[in-house]
């Protein structure tokens, strides 16, 4: 068994804005839409975002037109860029770096987000044939993130996806073999719209599959994988998605469920249900 706690008691790998530079308010580019209120470039600070990097609006973000930002996680790499990488100094102290910082986030990211389902997988009882493979796989991604801005930035980070990806699917065949009469596999498909309400989808693999406003309302997703797929405004009202595999707090966000949905131990209700 990893010698780390449960991947959501990691710190490292949950978003802690009060030690970031605001890097998500600046590196990325949005588009005036449903889910922000403005356009912005990339690389230029958002109007809300405060010279003590912090949001102005960041209490009252859906109400302001900005739903895009609620449900954006950066998996603990705004923190590990601004902290770790830079270490400690931001656009203000170092005004010739930002650009560079602007452009490692996203690499970052990235990075974060393999450590985080690395270690989900490496949690699961039933992975312990893989189990080697992802600590050794873990290790690597970390070191990886642990290097300076020109390490970070050479990283080749479709590669790492794939082998990571490749061994993540492993981890969740195990993990779902056990599930009696589970359904065929879903893996990217679009089921935007879909009406699902009731579908018993324990132990689907649903992973990269289209799900925006499709109908899941008492939907059994209890040991399913959902891995990046995309559940903008799912109704999820009394789905049970207990034992979902690799489902982020940012799927769950985005959805639209009720006190009567049943999630996994490591997520909480949102807010705005």
């Amino acid at each position: 068994m990893s010698p780390h706690p449960p991947h959501a008691d990691r710190p490292d790998l949950r978003a802690d804005c009060g030690s970031c530079f605001g890097l998500c308010c600046v590196a990325l580019p949005f588009s005036r839409s449903a889910d922000f209120a403005a356009d912005k470039p990339a690389g230029t600070p958002c109007g809300h975002l405060r010279d003590d990097y912090r949001c102005g609006i960041h209490d009252r973000l859906r109400e302001s037109g900005y739903p895009g930002c609620t449900v954006y996680d950066c998996f603990g790499a705004g923190q590990k860029v601004s902290q770790v990488t830079f270490g400690g100094r931001g656009r203000h102290e170092e005004p010739d770096s930002a650009r560079r910082m602007y452009a490692v986030f996203p690499v970052m990211r990235q990075l974060q987000e393999l450590l985080r389902y690395a270690a989900e997988a490496m949690d699961l009882a039933a992975a312990g044939p893989v189990r080697a493979e992802l600590r050794r796989a873990h290790d690597r991604i970390e070191a990886l993130t642990l290097g300076d801005a020109d390490a970070v930035l050479a990283v080749d980070v479709a590669a790492e996806r794939a082998c990571g990806g490749a061994l993540l699917g492993r981890a969740s065949e195990l993990a779902r073999a056990a599930v009696p009469g589970r359904p065929g596999d879903h893996r990217g498909a679009d089921l935007m719209g879909a009406r699902l309400r009731g579908a018993r989808l324990r132990g689907a693999s649903l992973r990269g599959a289209y799900l925006i406003g499709a109908d899941l309302t008492g939907a059994d997703l209890r040991d399913a994988d959902l891995l990046g797929a995309d559940l903008r405004d799912a109704r999820l009202a009394g789905a049970d998605l207990r034992g979902a595999l690799f489902v982020t707090q940012a799927q769950v966000d985005g959805a639209r469920g009720d006190g009567a949905t049943r999630l996994p131990a490591t997520l909480r209700r949102p807010s705005h249900w």
